[in-house]
Formats: C-alpha cells, structure tokens, sequence
C-alpha cells in the first residue's frame, strides 16, 4: 500500500485525481471517508469536518475499525489520508502503530506546499470547514514531517516529501507516478 499524507488543503485530492489518469491500475482509498461512514453510522455523525472534535476515545475506536478494513485490501492501493489530525485536545496520529503494522506498507508520501498556498486553498474550498490560522498550519505541517519520519522508522517503508506548488500541480502528480511500481 502507498500512503499520502498531507494537511487539509494541501492538494491530495487534485494531485490522486491526475495520479489516477496515469496509473489507473491503482485504486485510491480515501480515509477520512472510511472514518466518516462508520462515525455516520455509529454516532450519527452530519458533517466530515466534525470527527476531529469527536472525543479521543470515539476516534480511536473507529481507526481500530478502519485498520481492519484496510489490512483485507491488496498493495495496489493508494491510501489518500492525514498524517496527523489536529483535535481539540492536541494532535492524534493518523496512521496509528496498530494500524501500520496490520499494513503492507510499501511508500509513505507526504505532500507539502507552502503555508500561503495551503491558507488560500482553504479560504477558496467552501465545501469544507478548516482552521483558518497561519500559526496552526504551520505547526500542523511540523508535526506531520515528525510523524512521517516516525512512521517511516517504524514500517521500513521509505519516505517522500512530494512539494504541490500552486501552478505546478501536474509536476507533483509525475512526481508521484514514477514513484509507483
């Protein structure tokens, strides 16, 4: 399984959508859309947007469930998902140990762009709801780099840091297709 990681309005989804055009063997699961549907269906969670404020315990609890739908899938997977998610209570893994070691794991991928871009890209996406603070986008980045080296160290998988610069999106979706097989 490859794995890209990224804050919210990095560009995950534009650069998976070209990934996808080249490399259509490849399918991408989202997720936060996984995590949604079992938090919709358990909790009658409304919003995507509202399980970061979910409580800790309710979060993890719904990762233990994902992690056992995501280790049944096979390596040409492409796991479109957050590093780390920025809770009201601090910053919780997204690819928790558990998690990682029921995975195949053959890349992990972090997308990056600078904090302007990331900023603007949110305050123009109206569909979603997100911080909107310089500061915290920055700290955000911070921690997932730390994540992703820990998650690197841990699974053995080797780590990218792919750059999704504006005006540049088809760069950072060649990138990440010669990255694969």
């Amino acid at each position: 399984m490859i794995i890209l990681m990224g804050v919210p309005g990095v560009g995950k989804s534009s650069v998976l959508d070209g990934v996808k055009q080249i490399k259509p063997n490849y399918k991408i699961v989202n997720y936060g859309n996984l995590m949604f549907e079992m938090f919709k269906k358990r909790y009658g969670l409304q919003k995507r947007d509202e399980i970061r404020k979910a409580s800790i315990t309710r979060q993890k609890a719904i990762q233990k469930d994902v992690a056992l739908k995501l280790s049944k899938m096979d390596k040409k997977n492409i796991l479109d998902t957050h590093c780390s998610i920025q809770t009201t209570k601090g910053y919780l893994p997204g690819l928790p140990f558990d998690l990682l070691k029921k995975l195949k794991v053959e890349r992990l991928i972090l997308l990056s762009a600078t904090i302007d871009e990331i900023y603007n890209r949110r305050k123009n996406d109206c569909a979603r709801t997100r911080e909107m603070n310089k500061d915290e986008i920055i700290e955000h980045d911070q921690m997932n780099k730390a994540y992703l080296a820990a998650y690197s160290a841990f699974t053995g998988a080797p780590a990218t840091i792919i750059l999704n610069r504006d005006n540049k999106l088809q760069e950072a979706i060649e990138k990440f297709a010669l990255l694969l097989d």
